[in-house]
């Protein structure tokens, strides 16, 4: 995995399926459904929708949190936070086509991410964001490359996106680091043409990957 990875957000202009169609018309490929505090039928019910619209697009659609959910709709993967059900545990449930993701913002998270076979992690946060409850310790450029050192000097190979209060401004910086992707979501729904903002990312991440 690579490249941009869009984390659906609800504002008070689009729900989560306008955002999902927001950054699929763009040309994003990656789509992480995110729905904090919602119930399981409200994900799974968004979560078949969203499938749809991912499916139209040759998209890849990732359920955030949950994955029976994942499972339920034929998602491409699920994204663990540190609290959710462990990766092995859902690797047992999902099995081996599913790609699995986990959070990390630590050295010590990825290797403990590492043992346990995800197919990615997000790495964050970058900065401070209020999309995110229970903030880690910000990374900065400097957390990255610091962690992206380790990882080759560890020979860690999973793909890494860095997530967390990102700004289009910020994205050619933080690709020359050495990560694979950039996940995020406010920077694209607050933009004043989000679709086209979508675009510029896109083309910002691929001409300042290392």
């Amino acid at each position: 995995m690579k490249g941009l990875l869009f984390v659906t957000h609800q504002t008070a202009i689009y729900n989560y399926l306008q955002s999902v169609e927001i950054a699929l018309q763009g040309g994003c490929r990656l789509i992480q459904l995110r729905m904090k505090d919602a119930g399981i039928s409200e994900v799974e019910a968004i979560a078949k929708q969203a499938k749809i619209l991912c499916d139209g697009y040759d998209a890849d659609l990732f359920i955030n949190d949950n994955a029976v959910v994942c499972k339920n709709v034929l998602a491409k993967g699920v994204h663990l936070g540190k609290s959710d059900m462990s990766p092995i545990e859902a690797r047992t449930l999902l099995g081996d086509p599913f790609i699995i993701g986990g959070t990390a913002n630590t050295f010590d998270d990825i290797m403990r991410l590492s043992e346990q076979s995800v197919n990615y992690i997000g790495l964050g946060p970058f900065r401070f964001t209020t999309t995110k409850k229970n903030l880690a310790p910000v990374l900065g450029l400097e957390g990255y490359r610091h962690i992206v050192r380790l990882c080759r000097d560890y020979d860690v190979n999973i793909p890494i996106f860095a997530i967390g209060g990102i700004t289009t401004t910020d994205i050619p910086l933080i690709m020359q680091t050495g990560i694979a992707g950039i996940a995020l979501s406010s920077a694209i729904l607050n933009a004043k043409n989000p679709v086209e903002e979508t675009g510029k990312i896109l083309k910002l991440i691929v001409e300042n990957k290392l």
